[in-house]
This record gives structure tokens, sequence and C-alpha cells, in this order.
């Protein structure tokens, strides 16, 4: 059964567009785990609509390399690299249903060609983080205000290597919300030292990575 009626399919087609470049979306799945094969069906479906997008599957059981190679440590999971096969850091965990398709699909389009525009000054901001920085955005389905820092998180580690990020779908991972008191969404977690909740411009996420 799909997951998308006619309506909705012919919506996301028209938004992802006609990607300049070809992408590949990275699925990671294990035989234990309560919303992997909804979030293959997910990701298969959205795959479909675009001929410029690819899916690998790689199952925990048969190709833990591949899971060590891209640092998966937790399912289901989604990177998505471009024609070049260069991983940029980004990282679905979760299902990115609800709101989080708009962050799902902004990321492939971002990866896919269609660059956002950022200024020059703040271009050069991104550009001279030299130290390792860890994005965690805690996201729910049903939240309107999280796909934003989802975006921006993405967006950065698609600009600066140093940098990788995360979308958290903080239902999915009970545990890792518990460690991070995560009680409103969404809720941001840099290197595991700092945070903040709600979103938040470009400008925050520069202002708290700078003062680590």
């Amino acid at each position: 059964m799909a997951l998308f009626d006619e309506k909705v399919t012919k919506q996301l087609t028209e938004l992802i567009g006609d990607l300049p470049k070809k992408i590949t979306i990275e699925y990671f799945r294990q035989t234990v785990c309560e919303s992997c094969d909804q979030t293959q069906a997910f990701v298969a479906e959205i795959a479909a609509m675009n001929e410029h997008i690819t899916v690998n599957i790689h199952d925990l059981d048969e190709s833990p390399e591949v899971f060590q190679k891209f640092d998966v440590e937790r399912t289901p999971a989604i990177a998505i690299v471009d024609e070049d096969n260069t991983d940029f850091g980004i990282r679905f965990f979760g299902i990115p249903a609800g709101y989080e398709i708009n962050s799902f699909v902004g990321s492939i389009r971002e990866v896919g060609g269609f660059e956002e525009p950022i200024g020059d000054e703040m271009m050069a901001r991104i550009k001279a983080i030299d130290k390792d920085v860890h994005i965690q955005v805690f996201v729910t389905p049903t939240c309107p205000y999280c796909p934003g820092p989802v975006l921006l998180g993405h967006r950065l580690a698609m600009l600066n290597p140093h940098i990788k990020a995360d979308m958290v779908e903080a239902t999915t991972f009970p545990s890792l919300s518990q460690k991070y008191s995560v009680r409103g969404v969404p809720k941001i977690v840099i290197n595991e030292t700092h945070e903040f909740v709600g979103s938040q411009p470009m400008t925050k996420f520069l202002e708290v990575i700078e003062a680590i």
C-alpha cells in the first residue's frame, strides 16, 4: 500500500523539481527495528518521483562496513550523497514524515543542485569554522517549526566539511531524547555541550559554534 496518494505524490514531485544533479539516498536498516520497513517504503516512494534519485539499501547484518563508513550507529537512518558520492554529513535518524518531509525534500534539492544563496559575510563565517562540529536537531513529525533548523544544520554541513548535522526523530529514539533532556522541539544540541530550543536563524547556530 502506497504511503502517498496521487495528489500528494504530484505535489512532492513538483516540489523536488528537475534536479540539476543526480543524488543517492543511502538507507540504513536492521532486522530488529520498528520503523525500518515504513522508512524504507518512504524513501523508495520519494525516489520514484524523480529519475535523478537512486536508493541504496544497507542492512546491518549484511553490510556492517558500510554502517561504519557512514558512522551510522542507529536505525532507521538516511544519508544523502551527491553524484560524486560526496558525503556531506547530512543524516536523518528516524522517518522524516509529517512536517519533516519539508526538510527531507529541501535537503534533496540542496544536494541535487538547488543551493540557496548565502551572503558573503555569512559564507565567510561558515568557511572560517575549523573545528569538528556535530549538530543534532531533535524533532517530531507534528512540529511545524522543526524543518527550518534541520535544513539550516544540513546547509552548514554542505558548506563546511568540519560540520555534520543530524535530524533525530525524538520519539523513535527515546533513550537519546532522555540523554539530552528533550522536552520540547525543535531542540538543537551542538557538540553535546551547547543547546538551545526553538526555530532560530543561522546567526544563532554560528554564534554557538564560534563560542565553542
